[in-house]
């Protein structure tokens, strides 16, 4: 069974009460900087069991009277069309999404500012579009000397030539849709446009990661640098809280790093700096919510196996390079663990080898093993997917799920008419067949119903899967991992 090491109902309590004494200590209005995702945390779900991926954004519902969202996105991430790997959308599509999830909460978005905006034409396509949607957007600056030059940072031609963000509520939640968006200078503009208007406001970090008050070499701070390995963040003792205080905190080289120009950035717009160090900054209470250490440090220790072949892969498919290969190497040293640790490694790689072709494992929640090969009809993904739910439904291995009657038909639409490489069918169509069997199956209706109990199972494939078999295993929230190869050595993939 999956074992729960994490109080998420405590989290939701002390951390949304944290904000309000935030909140109250600046005077009724705060500018709340989110790092890492507010939705779709699966790193924290993963590396804190128990942990819900939208807990996040089910804290800030606790708060909806007094919050309200703004995105920031960067003009040189809508003009490269990046991509946020874990979803496989483009960070302008992403803003959207995002505004979409937090309506669907009942969470108020106040606008969307565009930073680092110097007249590139796909953000002034894209502030229109959101301009279309009656979404209020912003645009805001490169500032000469950034970051040292601090007159020329707090002055006229620096903060004061932003966009003066519009805002109704106390809390005002920055966020993005990845990392180096900018973030806090939004935050820090606001503050000055507040102070030349005769306005109280402060602002304070929600950093999830790493968590302050656990150890340095905690395997959940470990976790938070693998998963950081491409930005080459590092874990650091915070020397200005530890010189403050005399207490030891974790916090990280970019925190550490403009922290001195934060407090004379505050200094300057406020006379003195209400913050004595990095942490001080931060409103993250998730360590406090640790009930279980040793199953969160084997579920972190997980994770960072997981991060070396995701670094693998991506360096592979041409999308990263091979320095952050070699930095999880190391981190998995300091946890002490080895791709040995991950069970469906040696699976899925015995399956492969016993049967000459492409496999994968899939590990169930009680710890078995279940295996899958490529075959004429189904993928490696597709046919261990089927095994799961076979083995869960506790249905023989011989069992025929998907009726010929159902199969044979989406094999000749796929070959004769979509001009499918291959008539094996993927995850989904797989999944969609057995739906279509189900109406008349009762043993595939049965398997169908065990498509939960596959949240929080671990999958690992011999070779590079598909976007769409990706997605198919995220969305059943399922642990992938694959080995660094292709299926084929064609060089569209």
């Amino acid at each position: 069974m999956h074992q729960i090491g994490f109080d998420n109902d405590l989290y939701l309590q002390i951390q949304s009460e944290h904000i309000r004494e935030r909140i109250a200590r600046f005077g009724g209005k705060l500018y709340l900087e989110f790092g890492g995702k507010l939705f779709d945390d699966y790193h924290a779900a993963r590396v804190l069991p128990g942990f819900e991926p939208d807990s996040k954004v089910r804290m800030l519902f606790q708060l909806r009277e007094q919050a309200e969202i703004v995105i920031v996105i960067n003009a040189a991430d809508i003009e490269k069309n990046k991509v946020r790997g874990d979803l496989g959308i483009t960070y302008d599509l992403d803003a959207l999404r995002m505004i979409d999830a937090f309506r669907d909460f009942n969470l108020y978005v106040g606008s969307v500012v565009i930073t680092q905006y110097v007249g590139q034409l796909a953000a002034e396509r894209f502030k229109a579009r959101l301009e279309t949607l009656g979404i209020k957007a912003y645009l805001h600056y490169p500032i000469a000397g950034y970051p040292s030059d601090i007159s020329q940072i707090v002055s006229e031609d620096g903060y004061g030539k932003n966009d003066y963000i519009e805002t109704e509520r106390p809390l005002v939640v920055v966020t993005a849709p990845g990392p180096g968006s900018g973030k806090i200078s939004v935050c820090m503009s606001q503050l000055y446009h507040d102070h030349t208007r005769g306005l109280q406001s402060g602002f304070a970090k929600f950093e999830t990661f790493p968590v302050w008050n656990l150890p340095l070499d905690h395997p959940v701070n470990i976790a938070y640098e693998a998963a950081t390995a491409d930005l080459n963040d590092k874990n650091m003792i915070d020397s200005f809280h530890l010189d403050a205080y005399g207490i030891t905190a974790v916090n990280y080289n970019r925190d550490m790093d403009v922290f001195p120009v934060l407090a004379t950035i505050f200094g300057r717009i406020w006379g003195q700096c209400p913050y004595k160090s990095p942490t001080d900054m931060g409103v993250n209470m998730i360590g406090k919510c640790i009930k279980d250490d040793e199953i969160v440090s084997e579920a972190a220790k997980q994770e960072v196996i997981r991060r070396y072949y995701a670094a693998m892969c991506a360096a592979q498919k041409g999308l990263g390079e091979k320095g952050p290969i070699f930095k999880i190497e190391l981190l998995m040293n300091r946890v002490g663990v080895t791709t040995a640790d991950r069970p469906v490694v040696a699976a899925a790689l015995e399956r492969a080898e016993r049967s000459g072709q492409p496999s994968a494992a899939i590990q169930m929640p009680d710890g078995t093993l279940v295996s899958g090969r490529m075959s004429p009809l189904l993928g490696a993904p597709a046919a261990t997917l089927l095994n799961a739910l076979k083995y869960l439904a506790g249905l023989d291995d011989a069992v025929l799920l998907i009726s010929p009657m159902v199969l044979e038909p989406v094999q000749r639409l796929k070959e004769a008419h979509l001009e499918s490489s291959s008539k094996r069918l993927h995850t989904e169509e797989t999944l969609i067949a057995l739906s279509i069997c189900a109406v008349t199956d009762p043993l595939a209706r049965v398997a169908l119903e065990q498509l939960p109990k596959l949240a929080g199972c671990e999958v690992h494939s011999t070779v590079i899967l598909s976007q769409a078999d990706e997605g198919v295993f995220r969305k059943l929230g399922m642990n992938l991992t694959c080995e660094p190869k292709y299926l084929t050595h064609k060089l569209y993939q």
